[in-house]
């Protein structure tokens, strides 16, 4: 399965194909990658994520602790989810559509089905955030058309996702730095207070929160790294791209802790308070759509990775309007712990992924019909869940008991020195190497690059 290299012209610029296809058009360059993945990482979940990097379970962080937290946590997470974009940029395949490299066609379907309720649930959430953002910054009476107006759109982009993806880094990007620079002027401007109150006690949580962030976003990343001109852009654009964004937007969020009063109880509402605050959310907000966009668009990759004849515009429509209603029914909380129970299964999978395709396979995937499951690698793939599971109980209810059980059974203590992320990458990539000694491989044909 060699990808075959299409680049627009001016005049009839390439979309993505309607159908799955392992020879995808690749117009996206490093600067289109870069602008597409920085957009992403803009978002008003990063100063929410900040409360958590800098109030850890462990109590809070100082100022020094929670920015090196930051630093550490975009470098190990930058360099995961851009070596999960590099396998999609070889095999022109989207992200499910290359876990067959692992577990063989049917076997595809378990992670592809995950993704797709996580990618729904997640444009969900956005949708609800957005909604309730906008309707802080004008009246309350107007949420219910802020989510029509937010799933409209987002189903719009992921309609046309290389469109949407051009127009992010021609326009999008410039006004969005406009109102991130005028955001940190505002907070910056503010003494900070407390800087030196807490400690270093929660470092390892903290970086495993923003870790995290970046990994969470690597079941998507081959949906758009597939139409890269190369693995090295890929790369750059999705490591660089969102490292960069989620360091200046948790980092804004981490200065807004110590300079802005009641910060901690609701990020939204405090950067609404700032001069012109309003104007620079509004800007926020519009961008926070692409986000929404991306869950859906990655929705209709995954289900098309089993029902592979499928118009990607029928799915995007289908998954917008499910995203779309339920975004006036859920409850926000709960259905935020289920959504991270299911991103406990990626961090692994990606580790074993990535451990396979450079170390293990070195490229060597069999992604048509004939692809076989690999077994053996149900085992790292498990071990790192349950690794995972042990150093960050999930809070959905009985999963939280069964893994108090197995913490009591075997009287485990997560170490302080080491954050759950990093212990499952380690734990997935050692085994993911171990079975691939033990097991014997049939050889196929490597994949050109």
């Amino acid at each position: 399965m060699t990808a075959t290299v299409d680049r627009p012209t001016r005049s009839t610029p390439v979309e993505a194909p309607l159908v799955l296809d392992f020879t995808p058009p690749k117009p996206l360059t490093f600067t289109d990658q870069l602008a597409l993945w920085g957009n992403l990482g803009i978002s008003l979940f990063g100063p929410i994520t900040a409360v958590y990097v800098v109030g850890t379970l462990s109590g809070q962080l100082t100022l020094a602790a929670a920015l090196t937290a930051l630093v550490v946590g975009v470098v190990l997470g930058g360099l995961v989810l851009g070596a999960s974009a590099v396998p999609a940029a070889h095999t022109g395949a989207p992200a499910m559509a290359n876990m067959r490299g692992l577990f063989g066609l049917r076997g595809s379907y378990l992670p592809a089905s995950l993704n797709i309720l996580q990618n729904i649930g997640w444009a969900t959430v956005e949708i609800v955030v957005i909604a309730t953002a906008a309707a802080a910054v004008t009246t309350q009476s107007l949420k219910p058309l802020y989510v029509v107006l937010a799933g409209v759109f987002a189903t719009l982009m992921a309609i046309r996702p290389l469109g949407s993806v051009r127009t992010l880094r021609k326009y999008a990007v410039w006004v969005v730095i406009a109102a991130s620079i005028y955001l940190y002027w505002q907070v910056l401007r503010r003494p900070l207070v407390g800087t030196d109150e807490g400690s270093w006690a929660g470092f390892w949580l903290a970086v495993d929160t923003v870790i995290a962030i970046m990994i969470s976003f690597a079941p998507l990343a081959g949906d758009y790294s597939r139409h890269s001109r190369s693995g090295r852009a890929a790369f750059a654009g999705a490591a660089l791209g969102y490292g960069a964004a989620a360091l200046a937007f948790v980092g804004l969020g981490i200065f807004a802790f110590f300079a802005i009063e009641g910060f901690a109880d609701d990020p939204t509402v405090a950067l609404l308070a700032l001069p012109a605050g309003a104007v620079a959310l509004v800007i926020l907000l519009v961008d926070e759509v692409d986000e929404a966009f991306a869950n859906i668009y990655s929705t209709t990759m995954s289900a098309q990775n089993m029902l592979a004849n499928l118009d990607r515009r029928i799915l995007a429509g289908l998954i917008g309007a499910i995203a779309t209603g339920l975004a006036f029914v859920i409850d926000l909380d709960a259905y935020q712990n289920f959504l991270y129970l299911i991103g406990a299964f990626f961090i692994p999978l990606f580790a074993v992924m990535i451990t396979d395709y450079f170390v293990v396979s070195r490229g060597r995937w069999e992604l048509g019909r004939a692809s076989r499951m690999r077994w053996e690698l149900l085992v790292p793939w498990a071990a790192g869940f349950l690794t995972y599971e042990l150093f960050n109980p999930s809070t959905v209810a009985g999963a939280d008991q069964l893994v108090i059980d197995i913490r009591e059974a075997t009287n485990f203590t997560p170490p302080s020195w080491i954050g759950a992320s990093a212990a499952v990458r380690k734990a997935a990539a050692a085994l993911t190497v171990l079975v691939g000694v033990l097991v014997a491989r049939v050889p196929v044909d490597p994949v050109e690059r």
